[in-house]
């Protein structure tokens, strides 16, 4: 038998809605890396990007287990001798919690060229409404 390789000619790329309200923050970006990877898809190759785009909606509303909101800290530099920004989650989320969603799952995403071209396929918004209405994107279970 021999293995099919998937062309660029070949891939379909779909655009999925997942809402985020009331799901856990590490599932829900588990899953949603997986789908931008396209490991749900019976073509998947390891490296080749044949993911779908996904739009994030209600990420205000995610859930979290233990004291992470507390104990959680995001860590930002600026490049000059004093220049960490040390953030816990509780600060993040109110003020954007898009980029809590953001950074969970790329952290789940490999850390190479095509890592950050399967992130460019990722849509977070904190409320219910997004802007990719054009796109229809389906809805999916997280």
């Amino acid at each position: 038998m021999k293995t099919h390789v998937v062309k660029a000619g070949e891939i379909e790329r779909n655009w999925v809605l997942i809402d985020a309200e009331g799901q856990v923050l590490g599932r829900l970006a588990s899953h949603v890396a997986n789908v931008l990877r396209g490991k749900d898809k019976p073509n998947y190759t390891p490296h080749l990007d044949v993911g779908d785009h996904v739009v994030v909606t209600n990420a205000a509303k995610i859930k979290l287990t233990g004291r992470k909101l507390t104990q959680k800290r995001y860590y930002s530099h600026s490049g000059y001798p004093g220049g960490l920004k040390v953030r816990t989650l509780q600060e993040l989320m109110e003020k954007n919690p898009e980029e809590v969603v953001y950074r969970a799952v790329k952290g789940m995403l490999p850390h190479t060229k095509l890592g950050r071209q399967q992130l460019r396929k990722l849509r977070v918004y904190a409320g219910a409404e997004h802007k990719q209405q054009a796109q229809s994107p389906q809805p999916e279970e997280a």
